[in-house]
């Protein structure tokens, strides 16, 4: 007898998602197991962002099924959401360019007990210790992409929303983010992972979902892989 799968920390079923009158996510479905990495594929526009705002409740208006572990919450707000334990980091950072790295760090509040205390973001983020007192804007691109991961590791937040992490980043930045999200992974954070960089995401991802025209259209464990690089070739245009 086949032992029961393990019930999904996140379950997203037919999430339709609209910014006023266009309508973006058309019955996304798909499931992210506690402890996991996957990570979401798809051309520019396909819907990853949205879906994951969407997760979040930070769209104009969205539908369909949104649960957390075990919860239903679609219909809550964002802060409430954020409260849950969920935690977007952005694609464009949201770093407050006014503080300093410290301000900017301190500035989101503990949701849940659990999160990272100073000493040991340094750990992971070495940069940033040597950086406390400089301004947003004095950062560079790798700096503020370990700033915004890092602000949210604070929160107590377990379930990362993490948006094109290594995009515009310098290969030697990426590799460092990669290590970091493989120690949270380790740590038990469970991780949605939207990337364009697929050789980035084939090195941390347990599983893949692949996104066209709002729906998911396919989907693979890191085991099959190799098997399906042909398609994700095409589904990519790489």
């Amino acid at each position: 007898m086949l032992s029961p799968s393990p019930s999904p920390l996140l379950a997203i079923d037919g999430l339709q998602a609209w910014y006023g009158e266009s309508h973006v996510l058309h019955g996304a479905t798909f499931e992210v197991l506690s402890g996991e990495v996957v990570t979401l594929l798809g051309r520019n526009g396909a819907g990853k962002t949205t879906t994951l705002k969407s997760i979040m409740g930070i769209v104009g208006q969205r539908a369909g099924s949104v649960r957390y572990d075990g919860r239903e919450i679609i219909a809550f707000s964002s802060d409430r959401i954020a409260r849950l334990g969920i935690a977007l980091c952005p694609e464009e950072r949201g770093i407050f360019s006014s503080l300093n790295v410290e301000e900017n760090l301190l500035l989101p509040p503990k949701v849940l007990p659990g999160g990272l205390d100073r000493e040991r973001i340094f750990e992971l983020f070495p940069n940033l210790k040597e950086r406390l007192s400089s301004q947003g804007t004095k950062l560079s691109g790798g700096e503020q992409q370990m700033l915004a991961i890092a602000r949210i590791l604070r929160t107590g937040a377990r379930l990362l929303l993490l948006d094109e992490p290594t995009e515009g980043l310098a290969p030697v930045i990426i590799q460092q983010i990669g290590k970091t999200i493989g120690l949270l992974k380790q740590q038990g954070f469970t991780i949605l992972l939207v990337e364009q960089n697929f050789r980035f995401a084939s090195t941390l991802a347990d599983r893949y979902y692949v996104m066209e025209h709002g729906r998911i259209i396919d989907r693979f464990a890191n085991a099959e892989l190799e098997a399906n690089l042909g398609k994700i070739h095409e589904y990519l245009g790489v």
